[in-house]
């Protein structure tokens, strides 16, 4: 017998599987980055389909198969594709797509789920200074999270002065970051 669980997500993005299902990347708090499938919502008429939209927060049901998890149901949260702008929605995808990269497996850390969270939240400023530095603090804080970087972070929410900071020293940020993701191997 299969366990049901219940957490919310952030799809981070989703892969034709067939003809009718999806291949879900979720990031959630208690089982980081997992990819579910989820059947039948490529249909015409799936009830399903709005729920799990890319940069979709979402509550979801989830059975653990034996070789894959499955989606059993879901409800949108927030819409962040509706609410953030073209360029605030590629930041978006650009740091979804390091998170995608860097973490294998299932890590029982909220930490990353947070991080993007927060992120996306800050990405609602109109300033695309503040959004280059919320970039770039999200990244550093991932990094640090994964043990590729050792430096200090300014402040833990994605603040007004928080950004200024990361503002006032973007080179140094920018160095470290390149630093971790050559640590990394990517």
């Amino acid at each position: 017998m299969h366990h049901n669980y219940e957490t919310e997500a952030i799809v981070l993005a989703r892969i034709p599987h067939g003809e009718k299902n999806y291949d879900l990347l979720l990031l959630t708090p208690q089982f980081g980055l997992i990819r579910a499938r989820a059947q039948g919502i490529r249909a015409s008429g799936a009830k399903l389909a709005g729920s799990f939209q890319t940069l979709t927060e979402c509550s979801v049901r989830l059975v653990k198969g034996k070789d894959v998890w499955r989606v059993r149901g879901g409800s949108p949260i927030t819409l962040w594709s509706q609410q953030l702008s073209s360029t605030s929605k590629e930041r978006a995808g650009k740091v979804a797509g390091l998170l995608i990269r860097l973490l294998h497996g299932e890590v029982e850390d909220e930490t990353f789920y947070d991080v993007y969270m927060g992120f996306l939240e800050a990405l609602k400023t109109d300033s695309p200074e503040e959004q280059e530095a919320a970039e770039c603090l999200a990244v550093l804080r991932i990094l640090q999270a994964l043990g590729l970087d050792a430096g200090e972070l300014p402040g833990v929410e994605y603040t007004k002065e928080t950004l200024s900071t990361v503002l006032t020293d973007q080179r140094s940020y920018i160095a470290r970051i390149n630093r971790g993701i050559a640590a990394s191997g990517l």
